[in-house]
């Protein structure tokens, strides 16, 4: 036996036709005149009026801080570095503590959450107010690269 020899083991449903009069109202749902009631009518797929409309979208091509900053708190660098270690993104990563972004180290901003007691100095990271008092608290330090990380 062939594919073409191949038959169907049960017989094909014949669609509905509807809008010859019936239960459902001599227009059955189509509502009256125009493309959209006519047999046969093709609309261009909604999806692509979508897409065209993306580039035009507010929104389209910002990436913005949020969706490219990985948050560390000050209890997993308890946890994970000791006495005189940098903390950078590149560290962060190697450590496994965060995950590089689009294929490259994301901004790391460093909150508050939990105690530290080790001496470290931090690098090249967004570091908060409380977090910044914490860490200077036990004589680590904090360096900013830049002005984009005073936050």
């Amino acid at each position: 036996m062939q594919i073409h020899q191949l038959q169907p083991k049960h017989k094909s449903k014949s669609r509905k036709r509807i809008g010859r009069g019936g239960k459902r109202g001599t227009y059955s749902g189509k509502g009256i005149k125009g493309q959209s009631c006519r047999a046969g009518r093709k609309f261009q797929p909604i999806i692509r009026e979508l897409i065209k409309r993306y580039p035009k979208m507010r929104g389209y091509r910002e990436s913005g801080m949020v969706a490219l900053t990985a948050v560390i708190n000050l209890n997993l660098m308890e946890k994970h570095f000791s006495d005189g270690d940098k903390v950078n993104p590149k560290v962060l990563i190697e450590k496994g503590l965060i995950d590089k972004m689009k294929n490259k180290a994301p901004k790391v901003k460093i909150l508050a959450n939990g105690e530290i007691t080790k001496k470290v100095t931090v690098e090249d990271c967004m570091v908060s107010a409380g977090a910044k008092r914490k860490i200077e608290k036990v004589g680590g330090k904090v360096n900013l690269t830049t002005k984009q990380f005073n936050n």
